[in-house]
């Protein structure tokens, strides 16, 4: 059982540096919207494809907010969820089977 347990602890570390990359990669594709960068950078180019999907999803369901977008600091508090609920949880359960 402890085979699972150590399992269980790797894969809520991946996920907590995974989402906090994430994190970050949206940050900074916030940041990077305020200068009107060069739509053909490499850079700007990963950045919009990596984010992009995800960012849609969520302005489909937010209202309109006159120019406002919100779905950066949506997906930042989704994150944060995930880190502080889903890792832990995983986390106390492999602790609590070994």
């Amino acid at each position: 059982m402890f085979v699972f347990s150590n399992f269980l602890y790797a894969a809520a570390h991946i996920l907590d540096y995974a989402l906090s990359a994430y994190m970050w990669i949206i940050i900074i594709r916030a940041l990077i919207s305020w200068v009107n960068p060069d739509p053909y950078n490499p850079i700007v180019r990963f950045l919009y494809a990596i984010t992009e999907p995800v960012l849609y999803r969520v302005r489909r369901v937010l209202p309109f907010m006159g120019g406002l977008d919100l779905s950066p600091m949506i997906v930042i508090f989704v994150i944060y969820f995930l880190q502080f609920f889903l890792v832990r949880t995983l986390l106390d359960v492999a602790m609590k089977m070994r």
